[in-house]
C-alpha cells in the first residue's frame, strides 16, 4: 500500500514554505483592495486606437478628479480608479473624452462611498468567522460518535486549521499579485474564498468520514496512523478526480471568461487545487500527530 502518511512532516514543512511568503507580503502589504472595500469610483474606457494614457489622465485631472491608479486590462482597455465622482462629473467627463479621444467609449462606471465599503470589509471577516464556528460545531457533531480514545473536536480543529489554510493560501497568493502586478480584490474575491472553504471542508469530512468508519471496522491491532492511511489511500481517487472536472471548468472559465471574473476565477482555481492538497496532506497529517501526541501524553 502507498504509505502517504509516514512523510506527514514534510507535507506540513511543505505547506508551511508557501504560505509563509504570502503572510509575510500580508503582513507587509496586504491586498490590494478595489472600490468594493476602499470606496471610490472605477472608470473602464475602451479605446478605437492606442493612446497615451498620460493623456488620458491629464484630463481627468482638468476636472479635478484625481487619479489614484491605471490598469491596463489590453486590446486598448484601461480600468482607471479614483477618488469618489458623482454622476454629473462623470457625464462631463464622458463628453470630454469622446472629443479628444476619437472612438473612445466608457464602457463602465463604478463608484462606492468609503462608509460602504467599510461595511463590505467587517462584513467579509464576519462571514468568515462564523462560517469558522458553524464549521467546527457541526463536525464535532457528526463525529460525535467516533470511538474513544479519539476526538470529535480535533477531528473539526483539524479541518478548521486546512480551511483557514486555503484561505491565507489564497490571500497570500493574491496579496503577492496584487504588489507585483497590481491586482485587485473585489468583493467577488470574497465569495471565492468563502466557496473555497466550504470545498476543503467537503473534501476533509469525506476523508475523515472514512477513517471513522474504518476506526470500528479495521483490526484494533493497527495504529491511528496505518487507519488513516489507509482511509486516504481509498478516497485519493475521488478526491482527485472530483478536483480535476473542477480545475479543468474553471481553467477554460479564465482563458475564455470575461475579464470581470478573472479574478474570482484565479482565486477559486487557487483555492481548488489548495484545498485538495490540504483535505489530504495537510488536515489528515495534523490530526495524527494532535492524537499520537494524545495518547503519547496519557501514558506518561
Amino acid at each position: 500500500m502507498i504509505q502517504i502518511i509516514k512523510y506527514k512532516y514534510l507535507y506540513l514543512i511543505f505547506s508551511a514554505a508557501i504560505l509563509i511568503p504570502g503572510i509575510i507580503f500580508l503582513v507587509f502589504h496586504g491586498l490590494n483592495m478595489s472600490i468594493d472595500f476602499t470606496g471610490g469610483s472605477l472608470f473602464r474606457y475602451e479605446f478605437k486606437n492606442s493612446v497615451d494614457i498620460n493623456l488620458v489622465k491629464g484630463e481627468f485631472e482638468n476636472l479635478g478628479i484625481k487619479v489614484e491608479g491605471i490598469i491596463d486590462d489590453g486590446g486598448n482597455k484601461y480600468s482607471i480608479r479614483t477618488k469618489e465622482v458623482d454622476t454629473e462629473i462623470n457625464n462631463d467627463l464622458k463628453e470630454v473624452i469622446k472629443k479628444k479621444f476619437e472612438g473612445a467609449q466608457q464602457l463602465s462606471f463604478e463608484t462606492v462611498g468609503p462608509a460602504v465599503g467599510a461595511e463590505t470589509t467587517k462584513k467579509a471577516f464576519v462571514a468568515l468567522a462564523w462560517a469558522s464556528v458553524g464549521i467546527l460545531l457541526y463536525i464535532a457533531y457528526a463525529f460525535r460518535n467516533v470511538p474513544k480514545p479519539y476526538s470529535s473536536f480535533r477531528f473539526g480543529a483539524s479541518a478548521i486549521i486546512a480551511m483557514l489554510h486555503d484561505a491565507l493560501m489564497v490571500a497570500g497568493i493574491f496579496s503577492i499579485l496584487g504588489f507585483l502586478f497590481k491586482i485587485e480584490v473585489d468583493s467577488l474575491f470574497i465569495t471565492a474564498v468563502l466557496t473555497v472553504i466550504g470545498f476543503s471542508v467537503h473534501d476533509t469530512i469525506v476523508v475523515f468520514d472514512r477513517i471513522r468508519e474504518n476506526l470500528n471496522k479495521l483490526p484494533r491491532s493497527l495504529s491511528f496512523e496505518e487507519i488513516v492511511n489507509y482511509s486516504i489511500v481509498e478516497t485519493l481517487s475521488r478526491s482527485v478526480a472530483t478536483s480535476l472536472t473542477v480545475v479543468m471548468t474553471l481553467f477554460s472559465l479564465y482563458l475564455l471568461g470575461g475579464s470581470s471574473i478573472k479574478t474570482f476565477v484565479l482565486a477559486m482555481l487557487i483555492g481548488i487545487v489548495s484545498g485538495t492538497y490540504s483535505s489530504i496532506f495537510t488536515a489528515a497529517p495534523i490530526l495524527v500527530i494532535w492524537e499520537e501526541k494524545i495518547k503519547n501524553k496519557s501514558k506518561e
